[in-house]
């Protein structure tokens, strides 16, 4: 069963993918996220051919737990997803994936201007890849 996941922003919307097996994430590509019309007929796209069963949506929570105005646009936007598509659309904590993410490019030697076009992409395939990894799902 593919999952995919969106790392939710204001200017970009980074996607990831799983295998058929719904083991391993991978980054996919990034959308704009404006204007919103086309953000949802691309992932609609997205959901038909690639087979995807499930969408997962990145929710930022702050370091003690709280939710912030991120949270409750990201929610806004998990709200219009559930109207345009048939397969369930679940949330997950993606806290620091950003971070943890630029740490990563960086590690791999990549450049700052390539590093802007991949962080989204790469932060939602770690949160991606912690929700495949968690028990129970």
């Amino acid at each position: 069963m593919r999952v995919l996941a969106i790392d939710h922003g204001s200017k970009r919307v980074g996607l990831a993918l799983s295998d058929p097996t719904g083991t391993i994430a991978l980054p996919l590509e990034y959308v704009p996220a404006q204007p919103a019309a086309n953000l949802l007929s691309r992932l609609q796209a997205i959901v038909s051919e690639r087979e995807v069963a499930e969408v997962l949506v990145g929710i930022p929570r702050n370091m003690n737990g709280t939710y912030g105005p991120a949270a409750e646009k990201a929610r806004e936007f998990v709200a219009a997803l559930e109207q345009v598509l048939t397969v369930p659309v679940k949330t997950w904590d993606e806290r620091l994936t950003s971070v943890q993410a630029n740490r990563f490019l960086i590690e791999t030697g990549m450049r700052r201007e390539k590093r802007r076009e991949r962080v989204d992409e790469t932060a939602a395939a770690l949160l991606l890849q912690s929700y495949l990894d968690h028990p129970g799902r």
